[in-house]
């Protein structure tokens, strides 16, 4: 007992001093992933008593970097006082901490080339896990993989989508598709915007998008990943037309939310409900920009295209129609059984609907009428969401300019265009966190990070157009924001960043038996709404978040959230990427960095450690834990992996308190970083 009760001191100390490193870790807001070397660097200390900081590396100990913190500053949506540290002038790759005098040390972070590579990687690979009506096998799936859920191939007709044709009760089939969110319903309106950023990253980046392998089962198939993955809604949504009229159903969903179960045990009946004007528009976009795209791709999937194409022209023709049917749910329930009360994405206008597929469907077809039909240039566009879709017409039309009719003049379109992103791209200059994200407070919505995406996606457009980095620059602070430099201090990104989301609203990651939650999921983001009545640490607009699965209204995922992210990343990957000269070119990306490690240390809460390996090509992989006697602890893999994304996990529960290193290699690339244990 003499020597054990030392033990024991020094073990609550150990436990003590962790948590108090964390703590003053939370304080120093950053982007958790990293930094690309010729970029800006900055990282946001809130109550700082500290003048000056410092940059040290994390193999050698070394100071490489010395600085002074800008001036005080105090963000009334945060309620904090804070100030910025740049350090945009270290460029040297490596891995690195900041460190301010007398106030702490913050989370490990990384300089390297294509340094957002695995964030676009995991934020596509999000949807196949949120694939409907197949299993997700352990090859592509790992820990997370499940039995198929929802075969969806007897669908009822709701009695509020009944006609003559098909009488309330027939059974039709529509498979496939994307669970929406934390629920497991599928919505067309909220595929549109979803499925049109995935293609319009191809549209834009080609060159990137053949490069950007999710280890997937179509993985391989001469088709780039992110298409292969929209194919598997797009399928989806072409079921969900029908055929006898054009007109489009506006969900197939169950009567009610099921409960905390894996998707293969929500057994009860599925209907496709009321058409209507939204998501007749929102298809006939898709299709018709899905249209041109898979054009390309004619020898893959025969006749594809025409089918898409044809399917378009019968949705715009229903909704010119029906100009004015908004899907009521509640006025819906008064009328018909069952009652409906899943996702509503009601909406009541449709004007900005009718520009946006007018705009795909000139481009796709060159026939003037759909011009004439909608004006999708009389409004200037606004950040885009699932009901307000104009700023996806300008994209489509602003990217094929060079086809537009002589009576539309481009330059003004573009210097139109411009005069929006330029309100954006000024916006971090005033801001507290130097960010574009939360410059006024209406920007804190129910799925806030949605709108940090869609800004960046935005001004990457402005990029592409001009070339001028300050655009380009504007847009990285969102992701910064989004994966760490926020209020909040999370990583809002699964399974990415020292301190990330770990209790979305997300079924599947509540129902399985896996620790962590399904990787690569955006978290909506701070809702001072906070319409969950969970219990929130502050309502203050830039803090009212909540990681819990509770908080459906600050903490679930849907498709439409990660799909900014995922253009955010990707786009950024391009724009960074060396040789790129202009914002207008494309960039064939070499082989991203394969290697990279979760969580890092210190990470004194947990009792597990992921490794995240993406890999460019198959080759051989071993990932072992050993203590600080060099000794192996655990073997996590050994042996020839395919190309892709792969996750191995140790759980520490049963190994003693301590250090450990985790040692990765992956052909002649091998990383080490020590894991704490310090509890349990």
């Amino acid at each position: 007992m003499l020597y054990r009760f030392p033990l024991l001191v020094l073990v609550l100390l150990f436990i003590t001093a962790g948590l108090a490193a964390a703590q003053n870790a939370n304080l120093m807001r950053l982007n958790q992933v990293g930094y690309y070397p010729h970029a800006p660097k900055v990282a946001v200390i809130v109550n700082a008593g500290a003048v000056e900081f410092r940059i040290v590396d994390e193999a050698t100990g070394e100071t490489v970097f010395t600085g002074t913190l800008g001036e005080q500053e105090t963000w009334s949506l945060s309620g904090e006082n804070v100030r910025k540290a740049d350090f945009s002038a270290l460029t040297q790759p490596g891995e690195y901490r900041l460190v301010a005098h007398n106030f702490g040390t913050s989370y490990r972070f990384r300089i390297a080339e294509q340094i957002h590579q695995p964030v676009a990687t995991a934020t596509l690979k999000g949807y196949y896990f949120q694939r409907v009506s197949t299993p997700l096998e352990e090859a592509y799936a790992g820990a997370w993989a499940r039995p198929a859920g929802h075969p969806d191939t007897q669908v009822e007709v709701h009695p509020s989508a009944a006609t003559e044709a098909r009488l309330a009760g027939t059974i039709i089939s529509a498979p496939r598709g994307w669970y929406d969110a934390g629920d497991y319903n599928k919505y067309i309106v909220n595929s549109g915007i979803s499925t049109y950023t995935l293609l319009a990253l191809h549209e834009h980046y080609p060159s990137y998008t053949t490069t950007l392998e999710t280890n997937i089962p179509e993985s391989g198939d001469d088709v780039p990943d992110v298409l292969d993955e929209s194919l598997w809604n797009l399928r989806w949504m072409l079921d969900m037309q029908d055929p006898e009229d054009g007109g489009v159903y506006h969900k197939l969903t169950h009567a009610n939310f099921q409960g905390i179960i894996m998707p293969h045990q929500a057994t009860a009946t599925r209907y496709v409900v009321q058409k209507g004007t939204g998501a007749a528009l929102n298809f006939a976009a898709v299709m018709a920009q899905a249209a041109r795209v898979y054009a390309d791709y004619e020898a893959h999937f025969p006749g594809l295209a025409d089918s898409m194409r044809t399917a378009a022209f019968a949705a715009w023709n229903w909704a010119r129609a029906n100009p004015n049917v908004a899907y009521r749910q509640n006025t819906m329930n008064q009328q018909f059984d069952p009652d409906v009360v899943t996702g509503a994405y009601g909406d009541g206008n449709f004007s900005d609907e009718f520009d946006w597929a007018a705009a795909e469907l000139y481009v796709t077809t060159e026939a003037d009428s759909f011009l004439t039909a909608a004006s999708p240039l009389n409004q200037l566009p606004s950040i885009p969401t699932w009901n307000q879709v104009r700023a996806l017409g300008w994209y489509t039309l602003l990217h094929h300019r060079a086809n537009l009719p002589e009576a539309i003049d481009t330059t003004a379109m573009k210097q139109q265009f411009l005069s929006v992103a330029d309100g954006f791209a000024e916006a971090p200059a005033q801001h507290p966190y130097g960010v574009v994200m939360g410059r006024s407070g209406s920007d804190f919505v129910w799925g806030s990070n949605s709108v940090a995406g869609n800004q960046g996606m935005l001004l990457l457009q402005a990029y592409r157009l001009t070339g001028d980095t300050a655009y380009r620059d504007a847009a990285l602070t969102n992701l910064d924001y989004l994966l760490g430099r926020n209020a909040t201090g999370y990583s809002f990104l699964t399974g990415y960043g020292t301190r990330p989301t770990t209790a979305p609203h997300h079924r599947q990651s509540e129902a399985d038996d896996v620790r962590d939650p399904v990787p690569g999921l955006l978290a909506g983001g701070p809702n001072p709404g906070q319409q969950d009545g969970c219990t929130y640490e502050s309502s203050l607009p830039a803090k009212s978040y909540v990681d819990d699965w509770c908080s459906y209204a600050s903490n679930e995922i849907t498709i439409n959230w990660n799909a900014p992210l995922l253009y955010l990343a990707g786009g950024l990957e391009v724009a960074f990427g060396e040789g790129q000269a202009t914002g207008t070119e494309e960039h064939e990306l070499g082989d991203a960095s394969p290697l990279h490690l979760q969580p890092p240390y210190p990470n004194p809460a947990s009792t597990h450690t992921t490794v995240s390996l993406d890999l460019a090509q198959a080759d051989t992989v071993v990932v072992e834990v050993m203590d600080l006697l060099g000794r192996r602890v655990a073997v996590l893999a050994d042996k020839t992996l395919p190309a892709g994304q792969h996750f191995l996990r140790w759980d520490m529960e049963a190994s003693p308190v301590g250090f450990y290193l985790l040692r990765a290699t992956v052909g002649d690339n091998a990383q080490t970083q020590p894991v704490v244990k310090v509890g349990g």
